[in-house]
Order: C-alpha cells, then sequence, then structure tokens
C-alpha cells in the first residue's frame, strides 16, 4: 500500500504545476498509471458521485494519464455552459466521430464552418417541416404495430432503435433511404453506432473490430446517399428534403457542399434524431410499464385531445404535457449521454479554483440530475415534478441538461421530443405492456446509455377502441 501511495504521490508532483488559485481537490483511491480508469469501466456513474459527495462542485480525477474534471450542480453549469469556444473547446475531444460523420463536416472543421453546416438545419426543423414530420412518425409508428399482431415479446431496445431509423431516416434523409432500410442501410447503419465506444474515445483509429465494421459501414452508406444524390440530379427529382435542401444549399461564400459533405452532415443529423431518441424511448417504456397511473394519465389525455379529431397532428402533439413530463422524467433519469466533455485551452476560474490549460472539463447529467437539493426524491420516477406549480426543472437554466447546454445544445431536441411522443402515443393507443423481467441496469458499455439487452417486454392488443380514426 505504501509503494502505491508514494507512486501515487510521484505522479502528481511530476505534473506542471497550476496556474494561481485553490488547488482542485481529486478523488480518492487513484492507481498509479491507470487512475480511477477500472472503477470507472466498472460504474462511471457510481464513480462521478462518489466524486461529488467526496468533494462537491468541483473534483479531478484521472483516466489513464488524461486528467478531468467534473463540473456538478447548476451553478457550475453555468460556468460550463457560458465559457468561450476558445477557453473550453468541444472539437477536441470530438474527434472520435470523425470516422463514423467524415472528414470536412461537424468536429473536423472549424468552429464558424460547423455553424454555418448546422445552420443549414434549422430550415428542416421550423413547424411547417415539422408537421409533415408528424405525419411521417404517425405513419411508421402504425406500420410498426399492425407488424407486431395480437400479442408477442418485444425486445425493446432492438424495437425502438428500429423504428426510430426508420422515422428519422425517412424525415431527414428521404424517402429514398427509407426505402433500403430493410435492405442493408439498418445493418450498416448498427455498425456504424458500434463504432461509438470508449476505447473510440482515446483512440479512435485503431483497428480494432470494432472500428472496421464502422469503417467499412461507413462507406457503405456513404455509396448508398451518393448513388441517391447523383440519382436525382439524372432525373431532376426534387423532394421537399433535408437531403435536397443540403443539396442546393451555399455556403456564405457561395461555394455549394461537395456530395462528401452532405453526406456527413446527413449522417450528423441522423444520430442526432436517432441514436439517443431510440435509447430513451427504450427507457420510457420501462418506466412508464411499472407505474400504471403514469399511462392512464397519457391515455386520458390521448383521448381528451384526439377524441373529437381522431387525426395526430404537431399541435395534438404540442398539447400533450402528461406525456411530455414523462420524457423529462427519463430524460432525466436515464440521460443519453451520461458524460458530456470539453477541452480546457485557456484556465479557467470558478469558486476561487483554476482548471489548468490541457484538462478536460466534464459534467454528467447523470450525476446532476439526482442532486437531492434540485429534485424532490431524486430516485423516483415521478412525470409531475415537471408540472406547475412544482417545475422543478425551472429553478436554474441548467438544472435538466439530458440534452446540453449554451451555445452546443442539441439542436435536435425538438424533433426527439416530437418522435417520442408519437411513438408512445400510438403504442400506448394499440397495446398494453409488460416487463418480462426485472428493471434492467443500465449498459455504461456504450456511449449512449441504454438498459442491458435483451430486455423483454410482452404486449396484448387493447381492446378498447383507438382514440384515431
Amino acid at each position: 500500500m505504501a509503494n502505491h501511495t508514494d507512486s501515487a504521490a510521484t505522479l502528481r508532483s511530476a505534473r506542471p504545476a497550476a496556474p494561481p488559485g485553490k488547488p482542485i481537490p481529486e478523488i480518492s483511491g487513484g492507481w498509479p498509471l491507470l487512475g480511477h480508469l477500472p472503477e470507472f469501466q466498472r460504474n462511471p456513474v457510481a464513480m462521478l458521485d462518489r466524486c461529488r459527495r467526496e468533494h462537491g462542485e468541483l473534483v479531478r480525477f484521472r483516466l489513464g494519464t488524461r486528467e478531468f474534471v467534473l463540473f456538478t450542480g447548476p451553478e457550475a453549469h453555468d460556468c460550463y455552459f457560458r465559457a468561450p469556444e476558445d477557453q473550453l473547446d468541444a472539437r477536441a475531444v470530438y474527434q472520435f466521430t470523425v470516422p463514423i460523420f467524415g472528414r470536412g463536416v461537424a468536429y473536423d472543421v472549424a468552429p464558424e464552418i460547423m455553424a454555418e453546416q448546422l445552420g443549414f438545419l434549422y430550415p428542416a426543423l421550423r413547424d411547417a417541416p415539422m408537421r409533415r414530420y408528424a405525419e411521417i412518425m404517425y405513419d411508421e409508428a402504425g406500420r410498426f404495430a399492425d407488424a407486431l399482431g395480437e400479442a408477442g415479446v418485444l425486445d425493446l431496445p432492438a424495437a425502438m432503435n428500429r423504428l426510430t431509423v426508420n422515422i428519422a431516416s425517412r424525415c431527414l434523409l428521404g424517402q429514398e433511404v427509407r426505402d433500403q432500410v430493410d435492405s442493408g442501410f439498418a445493418q450498416a447503419y448498427h455498425d456504424l453506432e458500434e463504432g461509438i465506444n470508449l476505447i473510440g474515445f482515446f483512440l479512435p483509429r485503431l483497428p480494432i473490430p470494432a472500428h472496421r465494421r464502422r469503417d467499412r459501414a461507413r462507406r457503405r452508406i456513404a455509396g448508398i446517399l451518393v448513388r441517391i444524390m447523383e440519382g436525382r440530379r439524372g432525373s431532376g427529382a426534387a423532394p421537399e428534403d433535408f437531403m435536397q435542401a443540403l443539396m442546393q444549399a451555399r455556403y456564405r461564400d457561395g461555394r455549394t457542399l461537395s456530395d462528401d459533405e452532405v453526406t456527413g452532415i446527413l449522417l450528423t443529423v441522423l444520430f442526432a434524431g436517432q441514436h439517443t431518441s431510440a435509447v430513451l424511448a427504450s427507457w420510457m417504456g420501462l418506466e412508464m410499464f411499472r407505474d400504471p397511473a403514469c399511462v392512464a394519465r397519457i391515455r386520458a389525455e390521448m383521448r381528451e385531445i384526439y377524441g373529437e379529431t381522431g387525426a395526430m397532428s404537431l399541435a395534438g402533439l404540442k398539447r400533450q404535457t402528461a406525456l411530455e413530463w414523462t420524457v423529462r422524467e427519463c430524460e432525466r433519469l436515464h440521460p443519453p449521454l451520461i458524460l458530456l466533455i470539453r477541452k480546457v485551452l485557456k484556465p479557467l476560474q470558478y469558486a476561487g479554483y483554476t482548471v489548468p490549460a490541457g484538462a478536460l472539463a466534464v459534467v454528467s447529467p447523470a450525476v446532476s440530475h439526482r442532486l437531492p437539493g434540485l429534485f424532490a426524491d431524486p430516485q423516483r420516477f415521478d412525470p409531475e415534478r415537471f408540472a406547475p406549480p412544482r417545475s422543478e426543472n425551472k429553478q436554474h437554466l441548467y438544472t435538466l441538461i439530458g440534452f446540453g447546454g449554451g451555445k452546443h445544445r442539441c439542436m435536435g431536441e425538438k424533433f426527439a421530443m416530437l418522435q417520442l411522443k408519437a411513438i408512445w402515443t400510438v403504442l400506448l393507443d394499440r397495446f398494453d405492456f409488460d416487463p418480462v423481467a426485472d428493471f434492467p441496469a443500465p449498459n455504461y458499455g456504450s456511449w449512449v446509455t441504454g438498459p442491458m439487452v435483451p430486455c423483454r417486454v410482452r404486449y396484448r392488443r387493447r381492446a378498447q377502441a383507438s382514440v384515431f380514426s
């Protein structure tokens, strides 16, 4: 034990001295060379919560040779999310996404170019296209429900992944992509998703099997998208979808986007509109199935909103507040991203501490969303905590950060909310559900944290008449 302590002290003393300011406390229990990596791999959220319990708002930990500083609580989040990009930089951290999204887009370009590229998405998230998306979501969820038959057992994460791929590909990439989902696109996209992992965060080009599958899948998807673009140009077809909008878009300097750039932006948008939605949809089902009162409130709201019109619409989905509170409660309890990370480019001051340049600054929605000072009985599933007058999420701008915050808040949040509400409106209208096994543990082996699989639920078609004609 003495050797362990002496070695750790030697490593700490060998680090460059921090700028003036109180030293940031370090969580106990680090190992030479590995730091806190073994504990982090076992259960990252438990380790990060231990950071908070030991030292409060600001605490250091090490994963291998990398130094991290955890910011916890809304005031610390405020400092984190308001810091300028030349001080806290996301681009330097998310290089592991470059093999997935491709060169020349997102985190592979300068911030001002990335901002232009994301700006191309804004028209696709206005009310006019969102009204069309609501119709597509209803149609896709209805087709999915029809295919289930009268009763059976469903692997919930696999089912939600399949359904959200169908919806997001049709809404955001176009009908031609949706038509190819079942003939190779879905499997390639799955292999691409598997390329987001802990090893890839540190070594995105390491030639492990998951990364080789990722690279093959990226080439296959790029080939599909480029062929569709070439087909549109050859036929003169110009559907009203995001792919076509990108094909016709221009940068501020007048330059059009290359096919590689269109492909990369489409993949970026697809991940934003699908990956986290599939995970949240799974957690929503699992929480609702063990809370009959929650399901009853949602169904009563559905009858009130759709009982007269008999048709799902954007306006109706926006009115479904009980279902929206359920989405928010699942975002709170089960945020798909347990860590948001930035690299410190310039020393950052907070509460008398100095976070040194070179460190990786992180916030953890999974930890901060369960702070007892912010949320009453924080371990309990309670969607009505978001209802007035409680409105626990409105105590501070950064109380709920499952979709990030500040300049890098997820642009796909509005689309995700609409998609989740549409999916569960249709499924709760058609079926009753019961879990097959105990409530599952989180799967921390994936960058986006869903339930451990398999995660099966029973379903049976409801005898009651549908609220939709």
